[in-house]
Order: structure tokens, then sequence, then C-alpha cells
């Protein structure tokens, strides 16, 4: 069972039936845990013996969704942290003290915009005040992520908007056809990872496939092997189109649209 998988199962018997209300929130747990540990990937700080990372997590949401945590918020921040800690231990990544998350509303987000905010904090330095809401945007190393995609595609298919939905995407890899979910897909040797390639040659994150309007994009994650589409190395975001030959190292598979 997947460390993502195992979060999902604690959070949901958290408190039965508050739970339920909370789980169709439009920004999920599960989603801020994978986007929790990419900021935690991604803003490393690398001394003589050690690989330091941040400690100290703001989780931006709209109001819609803060509402939704009512009742759990405090139980699901705990399991997101210790979440992060066995990340860390995984990736044999340092903390100078335990993961802390909090969350805050941000009224200018919309439902299923959520924004994250990493630091590393010393222990002795004294906490700073906390300062008034304001967009996540405006905050030097805030990214802001949204899942308005799948909403949007969700109100589509009920209003008969067919012609606007993204079409689903899937990577065809050793005869098996793997969906990649409407939010975007991880992709990576990892058993954390959306798409599980199991390759000595695949980086545990390898590479991701995000949504991009009605259409898809991947992106290199820093792999040791590098991504070609169609064999030309991948540098940024890259555009996919249906039939598309992706290679994760030595690893070929095929992209589709359906």
């Amino acid at each position: 069972m997947s460390v993502l998988r195992s979060l999902e199962e604690k959070i949901a018997g958290l408190v039965e039936g508050t739970f339920g209300r909370v789980f169709r929130s439009e920004v999920r747990p599960v989603e801020l845990a994978r986007k929790l540990a990419k900021e935690m990937d991604e803003h490393r700080t690398v001394s003589v013996s050690r690989t330091y990372v941040p400690n100290e997590y703001v989780v931006w949401l709209s109001p819609q969704d803060r509402q939704r945590y009512e009742g759990v918020e405090q139980s699901v921040i705990d399991e997101l942290g210790a979440y992060l800690l066995e990340h860390a231990r995984r990736e044999r990544l340092a903390l100078v003290s335990k993961p802390q998350i909090e969350f805050r509303t941000d009224e200018r987000l919309a439902l299923g915009e959520f924004g994250i905010q990493a630091r590393l904090v010393e222990p002795h330095q004294p906490a700073q005040p906390e300062q008034p809401a304001a967009r996540p945007a405006d905050y030097g190393h805030t990214m802001v992520y949204s899942t308005s995609d799948r909403h949007q595609s969700a109100l589509n298919e009920v209003g008969g908007g067919a012609q606007n939905v993204r079409r689903r995407a899937v990577i065809v890899a050793n005869g098996k056809r793997l969906q990649i979910p409407p939010t975007g897909a991880l992709i990576g040797r990892s058993r954390d990872a959306d798409i599980v390639l199991d390759d000595s040659n695949v980086s545990r994150r390898h590479a991701e496939i995000s949504p991009s309007g009605q259409n898809w994009l991947i992106q290199d994650l820093g792999s040791t092997n590098g991504v070609r589409v169609n064999g030309r190395a991948v540098d940024g975001a890259h555009p996919l189109e249906d039939g598309d030959r992706i290679e994760f190292g030595t690893v070929r598979v095929d992209f589709e649209v359906e």
C-alpha cells in the first residue's frame, strides 16, 4: 500500500460522517500531501553533509474549502505533518524540527485553488506574528495550485458541455493503459507516484504530466536520465499530443487521449 493511500485511509477514519462532507471538498487531503512534498523537494538547502528542507508550511485555502475542513482540520494537519516527516526520512532529507503546518484562509482564492508557502525556520528563531490574509501570489515563495479544471469538467458533464471538457489522457506502458488523473500525475519509480514505472533507469520522481486548458503538458522534475518526446529532449514544460512517444530514461511509453 502506498503512503498516500495509507494517508487517505487514515484521514477517512478520523470522523465518520463529518469526513464524508470534507472529502468532497475541491481541495482534497491527498492533493495537499502531494503538493506539500513537492514544495519540500523543491526548496532544498545543501550543506557540507546534509540536505535541509523547509520545516514550516502555510496552506492557503478558499473560504469554501476551509469551511469543509471544520471539525477535522487539526487531525488532517497532524496526518499531513506525519506524511512529510516520513517523506523526508525516505528521501534522506534533514529537518531542523518536525514539520509545522498551518491552514489559513484567503478570500480571493477560488474554490479548488490553494497556495503553499514553505520556509526553513531555525528552532531558536522567535515566531513571526500572523499577518493579515493576503493573496498567496503576493508572497515570494508561495506556489498556487488549482483543482478548478477537475471542478469545471464535472460541471460541463452535468450541463451537457461535453465539447469543452478536456479529453481523458492515458499512458500505454508494456501493454497496460494507465489513466492520468484529471488533476495530473507524478510519474516515477517511487511507490508514491501516481504512475509507477518500476525501472532502475527511472528516477523516483521523474516527471509530471499536468493539465493546461484543454491540453496536457509534461515536465522533467530533474531526473537523472531525462525525458524525451518523439526523440527530442524536454526542457521545461512541453505540450503533449495524441500519439506522442515519451521516453523516461530508457523506458518508452505512448501518450494517448480518448
